[in-house]
C-alpha cells in the first residue's frame, strides 16, 4: 500500500478496524518484551538524585543498568512489565486504529493524504492513546520502577508488590484521580511523539516506495524496521524535557492544595536551579535506545501482521476452491 493514501493494495478498501486492532496489539506486546529493560534504566536515570548532590558524578545508562542488576537481580530490569503488558496491547491497538481513522478523515476526495494531514493524524492519535491508556499505565509503571528493592531477598518487601497491587494502593490512598496525574504532559508528549513518528515514517516509506519496482508493494521487513528505527529516534529528541518532568510528577503524590500546573512549574524550577539544563535531558540516551528499537519492532511486526491478516481475509472471501 502506498504510504500517502488511505486505500489498500491495488486500490482496495483500507484495512478494517479489527485488522488494525489485532496487528497493533500484537506489535505492542512484542515491543514491550524486547525493550522494557531500557525503559526501567531511563526512569531510574530521570529519578536519580546523584546529580543533585554537589560534586556527585552522573551515572551513565550502562552503569545504571549494571547497578540495578547487581542490587536487584536481572529481574529488576523488568519491574513494571506487568503494567506495561496490560496497557501496551490496547495502547498500540488504539494508536494504529485511531491514526488510520484520523488519516481517512483528513484525506482528500481521492484518498491522498498530505504531510500536514499525516502530522495532525499522528498528533490526534497520540493524544487519544494518552488519555485512554498511557497515563494510568505509566503512573503504575513508574511507581513500580522507582522502588529500590532486591527481588532476590524475600524479606525486602516493597510497597507495591505488582501492577494490580500498585493500582489498588494508589486508588485507595490517593483516589482514582491520581491515575491521571500528569495527563496533560503525557498527552503533549504522546501527541508530539506520534506526530513526528508517523510523519517521518510516512515520508521515509514514500521515499523508499518511490524507488521500488512496484510503488504500491509492501516493503521488506528489514526496510520497515529501519524506517521505524529512524522515525522512532526523532520523537524523544523533540520532547525529552516534557518526559522528564512528567516522570517526576507521576512518581510522588500531590500535596494538599497544590495544582497540577503549580507542580509542573515547581518541578521545572527545582530541576533548573539544582541540576541545570542537562537535567531536562536526563535519560535521553536510554530513552532513544528504548524508543527507537521499540518503533523498529512495532512497525515491522505491525506491517507483517497487517499483511497476513489482509491476505487471510482475501483467502476466506475467495473460497477454498478458487484457482
Amino acid at each position: 500500500m502506498s504510504a500517502k493514501t488511505t486505500k489498500g493494495p491495488g486500490g482496495k478498501k483500507p484495512a478494517s478496524a479489527a485488522t488494525n486492532l489485532i496487528a497493533g496489539g500484537g506489535a505492542g506486546m512484542m515491543e514491550a518484551l524486547v525493550c522494557h529493560p531500557l525503559d526501567t534504566i531511563k526512569v531510574r536515570m530521570q529519578l536519580s538524585r546523584r546529580a543533585r548532590a554537589p560534586g556527585a558524578k552522573r551515572r551513565g545508562f550502562i552503569q545504571t543498568g549494571a547497578e540495578i542488576v547487581k542490587r536487584e537481580t536481572p529481574l529488576g530490569l523488568y519491574k513494571g512489565l506487568g503494567a506495561v503488558l496490560t496497557g501496551i496491547v490496547p495502547k498500540m491497538a488504539i494508536r494504529f486504529t485511531s491514526y488510520e481513522w484520523y488519516k481517512q478523515a483528513l484525506a482528500d476526495e481521492t484518498g491522498k493524504v498530505s504531510s500536514r494531514s499525516t502530522f495532525l493524524a499522528g498528533l490526534a492519535a497520540g493524544v487519544t492513546e494518552a488519555v485512554a491508556v498511557v497515563t494510568p499505565m505509566e503512573v503504575i509503571k513508574i511507581r513500580l520502577q522507582a522502588q529500590h528493592h532486591s527481588m532476590a531477598d524475600p524479606l525486602d518487601v516493597p510497597k507495591y508488590r505488582n501492577a494490580a497491587h500498585a493500582l489498588y494502593t494508589v486508588v485507595k490512598e490517593e483516589g482514582a484521580g491520581a491515575l491521571y496525574r500528569g495527563v496533560s504532559l503525557t498527552a503533549l508528549r504522546q501527541g508530539s511523539n506520534q506526530a513526528v513518528n508517523f510523519t517521518a515514517y510516512t515520508e521515509l516509506k514514500a521515499f523508499f516506495q518511490g524507488r521500488a519496482t512496484d510503488p504500491n508493494a509492501a516493503l521488506p521487513g528489514w526496510q520497515t524496521a529501519l524506517l521505524g528505527l529512524i522515525s522512532g529516534a526523532m520523537g524523544p529528541l523533540s520532547n525529552a524535557p516534557i518526559d522528564t518532568i512528567k516522570t517526576r510528577l507521576q512518581k510522588t503524590p500531590a500535596q494538599p492544595g497544590e495544582t497540577a500546573m503549580g507542580r509542573i512549574v515547581n518541578i521545572g524550577n527545582m530541576m533548573w536551579k539544582q541540576e541545570g539544563i542537562r537535567a531536562f535531558w536526563m535519560g535521553i540516551t536510554p530513552r532513544i535506545m528504548r524508543v527507537a528499537p521499540g518503533q523498529a519492532v512495532t512497525f515491522a511486526v505491525y506491517e507483517y501482521l497487517k499483511d497476513i491478516l489482509e491476505k487471510s481475509k482475501e483467502t476466506i472471501a475467495g473460497g477454498s476452491f478458487e484457482e
